[in-house]
Order: C-alpha cells, then sequence, then structure tokens
C-alpha cells in the first residue's frame, strides 16, 4: 500500500491565478515588518519622556522585538514548510495586529518590552512565509529575480520609510500610535491572502523537533544578550559568558542537525561560499542601516531641533534612493557579475558613513542627508542580490528554511546594528556628557544615561544651567556619531573582501 507522501503530487504549491497581485498582498507583511524595524527609534524620545526608562531599558525596548524574531526565525520557517507558509501568515498576521494594539497602551517600559517580544514571536512567523512564497509562486528565474528585487525594495524601502512615519505620527498622536499602525496594515491581508495567495508547504518534511528549536534560541538571546553586554559594560561584566554560553549552544544546534535525517536548518548550505557570503552581505547590510538610522533619527530631532515629521521628511530621498536601487540591480546583474553588484553596494554603504566621519562632531544636517542617500543605494542594492543567490542556491521545497536563513541574517543585522553601534553610542555619551552640580537625583541619573533624558531634563532647568546641560550632551552624543561612523565605515570594508572573495562563481 502506498503512503500517503509518495502519493502525493509532486507540485509545492497551487498554482497563483494572480501572481502579482499575490506578491503585492504579501508585501504588506514585509512592509510592515521592515518599518516596525526602524519606526520605534523616532519614537525612542517620546517614550523616554512618557515612559521614563533607563538607559538599559530603552535599548531593550529597541532590541526585544529583533531579538525574538530573529531566535525563531529558523523554527518558524521549518515550520511553515511543514504546515503551510499561507496558514504560518495568517496565524502570524492574525497575533501581531492584536499585540500592537496592546503595545500601544503599555503603561511602563517593562510591558513594553514584553509586548515587543511578544511582537517578534507572531513577526517570525510573516516573513520567512513572504519570501518562501515568491519562490514557490515565481518559479522563472527571471521573473523571480524582479520579485525578490520588489520585496528587498520593499523590505528596505520599509525600514527607511519608517522614521517617515513615525514622524507624521507622532507629529499628531502619542508615541503608541506607532504601533497602531499594524492593525490597518494587516486587516486587508487577513481578508485577501486567502483569495490570492495559494498555500505551499514542502511534500516531505520530517518530524518537529523541539529540542533544536530550543537550541537555536538557546544560541541566538545570550549570544546578542552578550553582545549588548559587552558594548555597554565592557569585560568586567556577563558580555563575555554570555557571547561564550550562546557559541558553546550553537555548536551543540549545528552538531544536532548534522546527526538529523530532516534537519531543523540544513546547515551544509553553509559550505556553499555563494550562500554562506551572501548572508554574510545580507547581515552587514543591515547592521550599517539600522545603526545609521538608530542614531540619525536622534540627531535630527534632539540636536538640531526638528519636529518628528520634519525629521522623517528629512530621510526621503534616502528612501527612494533604496527602492530606486532595488530595481536598478535587476537588469544591471545580467552583466555584471552579482559580486561585482554586492560588493559595489556595500562599498556605498562604507562611503555613506564615510561622509558623516568626514563632517566631524559639527557635522551638519546636509551631510546627514547625503550620507543617507548613498548608504540607501548600496543597501537596496546588496540586498536585492545578495537575497536572490540565497533562494536561488535551495530547491523550492526548502524554500523556507532558506528563507528564515535569510530574514535571520535581516534580523540578527537590526539587533547588531542597534546593540553594538547603539551601545558604543551610548557608552560614549555616558563617559563624555557633563551634568551640571546643580543638577542631582533622579534629574542626574536621566541626564546621564540618554540624550532624550538630558533634553528633557534641561527643559525643566533655569536657562544658563539648562543651555550647558544640553549643549553637553549634543556634544557627547555626536562624538560617539563620529566614533560609530568610523566603526561602520570599517565593518562595510570588511564586508566588500568577503564578497568579492566567497561570490566568485555567483551566476
Amino acid at each position: 500500500m502506498a503512503s500517503t507522501a509518495a502519493a502525493r503530487p509532486p507540485t509545492l504549491a497551487s498554482p497563483a491565478p494572480r501572481p502579482w497581485a499575490a506578491l503585492a498582498v504579501l508585501m504588506l507583511p514585509v512592509l510592515l515588518i521592515s518599518v516596525d524595524n526602524t519606526v520605534l527609534s523616532f519614537a525612542v524620545p517620546a517614550i523616554s519622556e512618557a515612559l521614563r526608562p533607563g538607559g538599559t531599558q530603552l535599548l531593550w525596548i529597541v532590541d526585544a522585538y529583533p531579538l525574538v524574531l530573529a531566535g525563531l526565525l529558523v523554527p518558524m520557517g521549518s515550520l511553515g514548510d511543514r504546515v503551510g507558509r499561507r496558514r504560518l501568515l495568517l496565524i502570524g498576521s492574525s497575533g501581531f495586529a492584536l499585540v500592537s494594539a496592546l503595545a500601544a497602551f503599555a503603561p511602563s517600559a517593562g510591558l513594553l518590552i514584553g509586548a515587543r517580544a511578544a511582537l517578534g514571536f507572531f513577526g517570525a512567523m510573516l516573513m520567512p512565509a513572504t519570501l518562501s512564497l515568491i519562490r514557490n509562486i515565481f518559479v522563472d528565474p527571471t521573473k523571480r529575480r524582479m520579485a525578490i528585487a520588489i520585496w528587498a525594495s520593499g523590505f528596505s524601502g520599509g525600514a527607511a520609510l519608517g522614521p517617515v512615519v513615525g514622524g507624521l505620527l507622532l507629529e499628531h498622536y502619542w508615541w503608541g500610535s506607532v504601533f497602531l499602525l499594524a492593525v490597518p496594515v494587516l486587516v486587508p491581508l487577513l481578508v485577501l491572502a486567502p483569495v490570492l495567495v495559494p498555500e505551499s508547504r514542502d511534500p516531505d518534511p520530517g518530524p518537529v523537533d523541539p529540542l533544536s528549536i530550543v537550541l537555536a534560541l538557546g544560541a541566538m538571546v545570550p549570544f546578542v544578550y552578550g553582545i549588548k553586554e559587552l558594548a555597554e559594560h565592557g569585560w568586567a561584566s556577563v558580555g563575555g559568558p554570555s557571547i561564550m554560553l550562546g557559541v558553546l549552544v550553537g555548536a551543540g544546534f549545528v552538531l544536532r542537525q548534522l546527526r538529523r535525517r530532516t534537519p531543523l536548518l540544513d546547515v551544509r548550505l553553509f559550505t556553499n561560499p555563494v550562500f554562506s557570503g551572501s548572508v554574510a552581505a545580507n547581515l552587514l547590510s543591515v547592521v550599517s542601516l539600522v545603526g545609521f538610522i538608530f542614531f540619525v533619527s536622534q540627531h535630527l530631532q534632539l540636536v538640531s531641533g526638528r519636529t518628528p515629521m520634519q525629521a522623517g521628511l528629512f530621510l526621503v530621498p534616502g528612501l527612494v534612493a533604496t527602492i530606486i536601487a532595488g530595481l536598478a540591480v535587476v537588469p544591471v546583474v545580467r552583466r555584471i557579475r552579482p559580486a561585482s553588484v554586492v560588493a559595489g553596494g556595500l562599498l556605498l554603504n562604507a562611503a555613506g558613513y564615510g561622509v558623516v566621519l568626514a563632517s566631524g562632531v559639527n557635522g551638519s544636517d546636509l551631510g546627514l542627508l547625503i550620507a543617507f542617500v548613498i548608504l540607501g543605494a548600496g543597501v537596496g542594492a546588496a540586498e536585492t542580490i545578495s537575497n536572490d543567490l540565497i533562494l536561488a542556491s535551495v530547491p523550492p521545497a526548502k524554500a523556507g528554511a532558506a528563507s528564515a536563513v535569510s530574514e535571520t541574517a535581516y534580523e540578527l543585522g537590526a539587533v547588531l546594528g542597534a546593540a553594538v553601534l547603539g551601545s558604543i553610542l551610548t557608552a560614549v555619551y555616558r563617559a563624555n556628557v557633563v551634568i551640571p552640580p546643580s543638577v542631582a537625583g533622579d534629574d542626574a541619573r536621566a541626564a546621564g544615561e540618554t540624550l532624550g533624558g538630558a533634553t528633557e531634563v534641561a527643559r525643566g532647568l533655569p536657562g544658563d544651567v539648562g543651555g550647558a546641560l544640553l549643549n553637553s550632551a549634543q556634544q557627547a552624543f555626536d562624538s560617539g556619531v563620529v566614533i560609530i561612523s568610523a566603526i561602520g565605515m570599517g565593518l562595510m570594508l570588511v564586508a566588500t573582501i568577503i564578497v568579492l572573495r566567497t561570490l566568485r562563481t555567483a551566476k
């Protein structure tokens, strides 16, 4: 008697009658998740004033979401291969919309951190599903590359759109409005996806392995937490041991995957230099983008004195450059090797940071605008081609797992961009800000931890004292910006060398 698996048809997905309409529906969660990664950067000053979080709490408000998201992307991608990618997309969308509504009204920093972590859980259901569904809807390589270019442009453009959306909302509403954005975006998805998006799954996925899921989380969480602690408190903190724990658990995860017939993640994919090099390009591009947005959003509001809306609109040219570059590289890569295109994008990222570095501590807002346009173009180009190379290297049945790797690289890059560069910026700020002797107690602690806290405290001080505190805080913040710009530039140059070596055989 033939088994059920053997009786299954070889088709992995039912035909999409309107593939481009299906793509349009799938872009809704892509835009939402990418906007959500950066929109909070613009709400940081308002959250600082309303909830008065400490410096560490503030970083966790930003990082809790991408941390949980990154830890669960591989398990959720594998789960989508098993239970159906469209089904997982709909479950994740429902949960994400509900928790977003709750996060908007969080009364304390602790509860907001918890809500952000829950958003990461449901967000992990969304992203691997979108990219893997695209991989199965568009079988033709040329159409697939264009679809992925649109997807990547939406992802990168959405990250840049976050400050614009955040600025618009914060100009007229309270900080919680940035979370309510999810509801009107996901409701159309829940209505249209069952009609336009075909279901797909791996016809022979193998059993779920709970231990592998635990190991994946056990590797990611302490590793990223350790990086945060190390960057903020140095080697005397628990950062080093935490990173070592993450590495050890990660080694256990890899060994388990190598021994299983149907692993949660086929780690042998990383022996392919094209696959591993593309993942590295993906990750480091996002580090540069999120790290840049982390400081530029605060600088424009708290140093330059722009309103959230003005600061968001100031970054629109960078958003446009990201989208244009992502689409423009599709015909270019037919004539120029993918390695050269991705490396060129990474060099543009380095040049963007170089503009900030050349401007110095007292750099102009025009310099930041130019830098973001250059960086946006670089991210758009590098992300599009690297994502296509990641997906093209695996069979359609494993699209969910490959998509999860791509998304994990993106989200880990978001965590590292905010955690490492953000923590270094915070450390430099704390080391250089000068608190006037007349400021003491909670006000002194708030002003000494974040620029947002110093700005709020300065408003309640006499003119000369408040002015001195605000000037010192702004100078300390911009000193940190110069340092992390040098680090960001160095990372992009290293990434360029890696790409040129690993993607030499990519076509």
